[in-house]
């Protein structure tokens, strides 16, 4: 390069860069060569048939070249900037060489301290989990007691108990929106969505950050104990995810808790191992299922595995389990308040003897197509009300504040008032425990009734969630729930869980869910009472499987945490049948809720199938231009234009004459390399190429490594002279030279497949011809979005393909 600025010209930057990277800015195709050259243009766009047809159509025009698709995400409730994880290896001179000099002494304490780093993830996960379960009894214990006491002492101080239980759910929840709109806006919602994203490649500051991690902690704690229709499962695989992440980030510099052996982790691979196994820990502590643990990881969370992960995974659920186990067995003895009753078992059905016949597959399906429908619903209105209440937080931390306190009250007025509409039912002779109940707990709450008689409606309202869930999975009480309270209760429950999810507390939709499904469950076990023998408890452990395959679409991962959630494995083929069929039928309504509040948060995920649509263009038609290159010997003035300029996070290298005797592609350095290169101020007078031995005394391949918590350099934080802006840098030792490559003319199909499975960040497009530019463009991972593809061809109708794209 002969010392002009970067080629070509500048784009304009978007609205709401704040100077992040958008992946499509990472640099992309310049649309000269394409003009040079119509014949590089794919013949698909040329005879495009949009009804399939093959007759010959209008062309697909290209719209634009520059990528305009957001670089700005919803976390939590909050807007943050986003950019793409890099989970491909850099292989550049420096690496090589400390790979060279790595002794068997130094990959053994590579492999010794991950296997460490998994087990401290599954001890502290589990002491989370325990102490959630702990303070949530105790403080929403102490809330009932509290107000149950009252009613019990006189018959007029009913309007006192209300004050005393809406009050208390009114600063809970109050406490738990502030804590989460003020310190920590990205721990709200139950953070699977996020987590799932980040496991795909998305990356924000907040996601995993410690403050994130301690409001989600309290937070979660605080809108249960709350009495929202929420749970603190989903929150806790967020939880887990934050424990990993906090621990794998090798350690901080700034407060000097760094070690040697703790470099190893500064990188996105090995920290996307360890936060898969932190979510996996996460709903092994929150269901203590571990197998489900690490099915749910497999499942629904992680885009990349291999054998070695779920050897992690397993072992750190099972460590969560040993955890769980010894606390709760501890508490028995009555040490930890109003907690300790149940163990690891959350809701034991063992005890029922469940035999079923051809008749009872009948009412199996019909739950089935009953689950499917309902949730198809669900997701539908949910993702609705998600979009309203975005338009609320959008306003700022007083109106999050005051939509939560909106809906504590109308779920306190719920919970205390709707009992009263349910009439009082003499105590069962033969009942097992004590009726009515004494305490917190239990299946017959008193309520406003006279002594020898309970409220069954109470029974439900009246309780922690879990509680509600053991009550309606109770074996042998046929006739302990009317009808009428049944339905007054899953109405309640499936509108409140629909309003609830998407303020701004950490909010999880598994318990809601299984609330709503257990309660149909029993009422379609009822009416269908005549044609099945089945227990009403089987029947809303069934009803509740076909909600969750409904509104999640996850199948293995829930039937295995339910049957470690109520033991009783006889219950497997019905469980499978049910949920097959639940999420068959939900399937032709929508996506799954997770992945409809990926879509609308604006995360950039990237599915393991190709949309079909996809197959009709080829990798040079969406790239991005325009496109900066460096040379191997470059001006460190270029580079710290290039570098002020643009938010790109990559950049080719190409070698040019007199280095070479014609272009040629080198590799590509990142952002963050040429940053602490340029840092080091390791300059030249003339454009020569320099020894290698020459960098490794100054630097070595640590210094390159990602920093924790996403506070890398800066441009801004170097200062350079006006000489030193004269002089060159050889970026060959830090340039990646085996970068993934394809062709221009791959299909584009295959081409995002390729980025997705190999966790890329950079995907280099070559020419096909000779004569050319070596480098056309780089594909990243908004080039893949459908936003961006429709923008380019606006005459490409996508929905003509939607029902094919399930299989890829």
């Amino acid at each position: 390069m002969d010392g002009s600025p970067p080629r070509p010209h500048r784009r304009p930057e978007r609205e709401g860069s704040h100077g992040y990277d958008i992946e499509s800015m990472d640099g992309g195709a310049g649309a000269p060569w394409r003009q040079q050259n119509g014949a590089a243009s794919s013949e698909a766009l040329l005879r495009y048939d949009g009804g399939g047809g093959g007759s010959v159509c209008e062309p697909l025009l290209r719209k634009r070249t520059m990528n305009t698709t957001s670089q700005i995400a919803i976390v939590g409730a909050n807007v943050c900037p986003i950019e793409s994880l890099d989970y491909e290896v850099v292989e550049n001179d420096l690496f090589k060489q400390d790979w060279r000099q790595r002794k068997k002494k130094q990959i053994f304490q590579y492999i010794v301290l991950k296997w460490t780093l998994v087990l401290l993830i599954g001890l502290l996960t589990g002491f989370v989990g325990f102490f959630n379960n702990l303070a949530v009894e105790n403080i929403a214990g102490f809330k009932l007691l509290l107000t149950g006491d009252l009613m019990l002492k006189e018959r007029n101080l009913y309007f006192k108990a209300f004050l005393v239980y809406g009050g208390c759910n009114l600063v809970l929840a109050a406490a738990a929106a502030a804590i989460c709109a003020y310190i920590a806006p990205a721990a709200a919602g139950s953070g699977i969505p996020e987590v799932k994203a980040y496991l795909n490649g998305v990356d924000a500051y907040s996601i995993l950050a410690p403050s994130t991690l301690l409001v989600k902690i309290f937070g979660s704690i605080l809108g249960v104990s709350a009495g929202f229709v929420l749970g603190k499962e989903g929150p806790m695989v967020h939880t887990g995810a934050c424990i990993a992440n906090l621990l794998g980030q090798g350690g901080s510099r700034k407060y000097h808790l760094t070690c040697n052996w703790l470099r190893y982790f500064k990188n996105d691979r090995d920290r996307r191992d360890l936060i898969t196994c932190g979510s996996a820990a996460g709903v092994a502590a929150a269901f203590r299922a571990p197998v489900g643990g690490v099915l749910f990881a497999l499942e629904e969370a992680a885009s990349w595995w291999r054998s070695a992960l779920l050897w992690r995974t397993f072992f750190t659920t099972a460590v969560v389990a040993v955890v769980l186990r010894g606390l709760i067995e501890f508490c028995r003895s009555g040490k930890c308040g109003l907690f300790g009753q149940g163990g690891l078992i959350m809701f034991d059905l063992s005890s029922t003897v469940a035999t079923y016949s051809t008749p009872d597959l009948i009412a199996i399906i019909i739950l089935g197509i009953v689950g499917g429908i309902f949730g198809g619903l669900f997701n539908f209105l949910l993702d609705k009300i998600l979009r309203a209440y975005s338009i609320i937080n959008e306003r700022g931390a007083p109106s999050k504040i005051l939509l939560t306190v909106t809906i504590s009250i109308i779920t306190s007025m719920c919970s205390y008032g709707l009992p009263w509409l349910a009439s009082c039912t003499p105590c069962p002779i033969d009942a097992v425990e004590q009726c009515p109940t004494v305490g917190r707990s239990g299946n017959f709450k008193n309520f406003q009734c006279p002594p020898g008689h309970y409220n069954d409606l109470a029974s439900l309202f009246f309780n922690t969630n879990d509680d509600a869930i053991r009550n309606l999975f109770s074996n042998g009480t046929e006739t302990e729930f009317q009808m009428s309270t049944l339905f007054i209760f899953f109405t309640a429950i499936y509108c409140l869980g629909l309003v609830t999810y998407g303020i701004a507390v950490p909010s999880g939709l598994f318990i809601p869910v299984i609330l709503a499904g257990a309660t149909y469950g029993r009422i379609v076990g009822t009416l269908l009472g005549s044609i099945s023998d089945l227990d009403p408890g089987l029947f809303a452990l069934l009803g509740a499987a076909s909600f969750l395959g409904g509104t999640m679409r996850m199948t293995v991962s829930v039937c295995v945490i339910l049957l470690e959630l109520t033991n009783d494995l006889p219950m497997l083929p019905l469980v499978m049948l049910v949920l097959l069929i639940s999420k068959t039928i939900a399937d032709s309504f929508n996506k799954g809720v997770y992945d409809q509040i990926v879509v609308m948060k604006g995360l950039p995920y990237m599915e393991a199938h190709a949309e079909p649509y996809m197959r009709h263009l080829v990798a040079g038609d969406v790239v991005s231009g325009p496109l900066i290159t460096f040379s191997g010997v470059e001006k460190v003035g270029n580079i710290v234009r290039a570098l002020r300029i643009t938010g790109h996070n990559g950049f080719p290298v190409v070698d040019e004459p007199p280095l070479t005797e014609s272009p040629e592609l080198v590799g590509i350095v990142t952002r963050s390399h040429l940053l602490v290169f340029l840092q080091g101020k390791n300059f030249m007078k003339g454009q020569v190429k320099t020894s290698g031995s020459f960098v490794f005394r100054r630097f070595g391949a640590f210094d390159f490594a990602k920093p924790g918590s996403g506070k890398g350099l800066k441009i801004q934080d170097l200062d350079f002279t006006d000489e030193e802006m004269d002089m060159y840098v050889d970026l060959h030792p830090i340039t990646n030279t085996s970068p993934y490559t394809v062709v221009e003319t791959m299909s584009l199909a295959k081409a995002a497949i390729l980025f997705r499975e190999l966790g890329l960040r950079h995907l280099l497009v070559v020419p096909k011809t000779p004569d050319r530019p070596p480098i056309v463009g780089i594909l990243t991972r908004h080039d893949f979005m459908p936003e961006h593809i429709h923008s380019l061809f606006p005459n490409l109708n996508r929905q003509k393909f939607h029902s094919t794209s399930m299989g890829g």
